[in-house]
């Protein structure tokens, strides 16, 4: 299974909100063993957001979008979605049974803030107010951290994908000093290879059979020097 993750926000791209939610959805996919093709930050602008959406569900089996739901002005991720898809915003009758069950009454909600794209299907909101969205194969989620985190664990099961394997071996050289190595290591085994420099060299090798992960980091490990 392949996505793409899309943010939305100003503030991401001004740099005054940390982008954390593209990267824990992330490492929830890939531990999955989905995986994640790009993601990409977007202004709060309908026409942006239609286009990319647009473009990415028919790259991918499916988009994932968090962030600009609700009532206000700057909140026009809804509206974006609905024109990528061909649709029109609708109160959505089962969103707002699940805000009244939750004490909220008509009076009390902004005018909006149940409005989904004609068709969708409705995501409760467990830990805020408004509600998430699945259209087709476009997820659409909350950008409050905690909203968005609850919202997925509910179609957590939805993303699928083959498992993989992880390990790290920490080597004290220069990465360019172990380019040989490395090259050596991929024609040995059937793993990937990312190298991350910092202190020291980080390396992480990641496959599908968990048996050559773990030999492939032991024949490496032997041939690095670590502290």
């Amino acid at each position: 299974m392949k996505v793409a993750v899309v943010t939305i926000g100003d503030e991401l791209l001004a740099g005054r909100t940390a982008d954390t939610n593209a990267t824990w959805l992330c490492e929830q996919l890939d531990d999955r063993g989905v995986d994640v093709e790009r993601v990409t930050t977007l202004p709060d602008r309908v026409g942006d957001i239609a286009r990319v959406v647009n473009e990415y569900r028919a790259e991918y089996d499916a988009v994932i979008v968090t962030g600009g739901l609700g009532p206000t002005h700057d909140d026009l991720t809804m509206e974006g979605v609905a024109a990528a898809l061909g649709r029109s915003l609708e109160e959505h009758d089962d969103a707002l049974a699940w805000l009244e069950t939750d004490g909220y009454t008509r009076d009390d909600l902004a005018a909006g803030t149940a409005d989904l794209p004609a068709g969708a299907r409705a995501l409760h909101n467990e830990t805020g107010v408004a509600p998430g969205a699945v259209l087709e194969d476009v997820y659409v989620l909350p950008g409050v951290p905690s909203e968005m985190k609850a919202m997925f664990e509910t179609i957590a099961d939805e993303f699928t994908g083959t498992p993989t394997y992880r390990k790290t071996v920490v080597a004290d050289e220069p990465e360019s000093a172990l380019l040989d190595r490395i090259a050596a290591l991929r024609e040995r085994y059937d793993v990937s290879v990312g190298s991350y420099p910092g202190e020291s060299v980080r390396i992480e090798l990641k496959g599908t059979d968990e048996a050559t992960v773990a030999e492939a980091a032991a024949w490496l490990r032997e041939r690095v020097e670590s502290s």
